[in-house]
């Protein structure tokens, strides 16, 4: 299947500035910040698939793992992962087939079952690694040191602003059902 031209492809954000006047800045924003994160995973779920013939999850799955020197259980892969348990055995299921992880029971409770990465994976980690890396900076290539510098800090205030509005409305929740009690 042919992926559609750039140009082609109508995003949220292309459909909300036919009509600027009905969205607000924040909203406008928003619809920019998820329009580019949607460009940027599709780019890299295409590139894993058509070099590596693998998918984003795998990758991810097969990251975290390479970060651990000890391995990791299935629950503490799906927590990093904020993915479902049942989604990483499924993932985990492929990649102990293709031999690149294995499992095996933890000292402690022979119940858990602990996921390394074997040699095989380890090299096939780092080879898609790099090219992930490289598919980055790629992707970045159109911003300059000053840009990219500006952006990162920038979102790293909205990532700070973004905590701040959650937990005051947390803390707006507890306190109206604490009044409700």
């Amino acid at each position: 299947m042919e992926t559609p031209s750039p140009s082609l492809v109508l995003d949220r954000e292309t459909k909300a500035s036919e009509r600027p006047g009905d969205h607000k800045d924040e909203l406008r924003l928003w619809l920019r910040m998820l329009t580019c994160s949607t460009l940027i995973e599709t780019e890299i779920r295409n590139r894993l698939r058509e070099e590596f013939k693998t998918t984003l999850p795998r990758f991810d799955l097969m990251a975290q793992l390479e970060k651990s020197t000890t391995g990791m259980t299935v629950g503490e892969v799906s927590q990093r992962l904020m993915v479902s348990n049942g989604n990483v055995t499924a993932v985990v299921a492929g990649l102990l087939a293709d031999g690149l992880v294995d499992k095996r029971a933890a000292a402690q409770d022979r119940r858990v079952q602990v996921l390394t990465l074997t040699a095989q994976g380890r090299k096939a980690f780092k080879a898609m690694a790099e090219r992930h890396e490289g598919w980055i900076a790629e992707l970045f290539a159109g911003l300059d040191h000053a840009e990219t510098t500006q952006l990162f800090r920038l979102l790293g205030r909205t990532k700070t602003s973004l905590h701040a509005a959650i937990a005051q409305r947390a803390n707006g929740d507890k306190a109206a059902n604490g009044d409700k009690a």
